[in-house]
């Protein structure tokens, strides 16, 4: 597994539980995709976003990751990257999905990549792990290292021991 920025993986979360909440118990698809198309109609216009989540809402149905494993190297790094190269790593599944990344782009070109990383990961959950940061994970860890040492400090059979001893014997006396 590639090592994935904690922020990303965090915004990848949170973009799921967004997409859950619009969708609505039960789920109401309808309405999400009305709430998508006015999403990706604002940004077509020019309304600045400022939210990675936001923008990845509304774009995570219509990127096509033409570069995987591109994306999968990009995502180690939040705050550098290079936007350019990221943005050639999708296209869109329509004009209007392409015409608000363009303008997003163009506008806020960080924004952009973060988003499209984002929905990236989000859509593709199993490419990568979440680390688990757990105070039992943590003592877990802990254990297995320790565990580790111990045998480390134990002495296997066969091992050359005989230089710990007198070598002359009974001649000592």
């Amino acid at each position: 597994m590639k090592t994935i920025h904690p922020e990303f993986m965090y915004q990848s979360r949170e973009l799921g539980i967004q997409i859950e909440d619009t969708l609505g118990e039960p789920p109401d698809k309808r309405n999400y995709d009305r709430v998508i198309d006015a999403l990706i109609d604002e940004f077509a216009s020019g309304f600045e976003v400022g939210d990675v989540n936001l923008l990845s809402f509304a774009l995570a149905n219509h990127l096509v990751f033409d570069d995987v494993a591109g994306l999968m190297a990009e995502s180690g790094q939040y705050d550098n990257g290079d936007a350019a190269k990221v943005l050639k790593m999708v296209s869109c599944s329509n004009v209007a999905s392409g015409d608000a990344l363009a303008n997003v782009f163009e506008t806020d070109p960080e924004l952009a990549r973060k988003a499209i990383i984002t929905a990236f990961l989000f859509k593709n959950p199993k490419r990568w792990t979440d680390e688990d940061h757990s105070l039992d994970a943590l003592q877990e860890e802990e254990d297995k290292e320790n565990n580790i040492e111990d045998d480390d400090e134990q002495v296997s059979h066969g091992e050359n021991i005989e230089h710990l001893f007198d070598t002359r014997g009974d001649e000592n006396v």
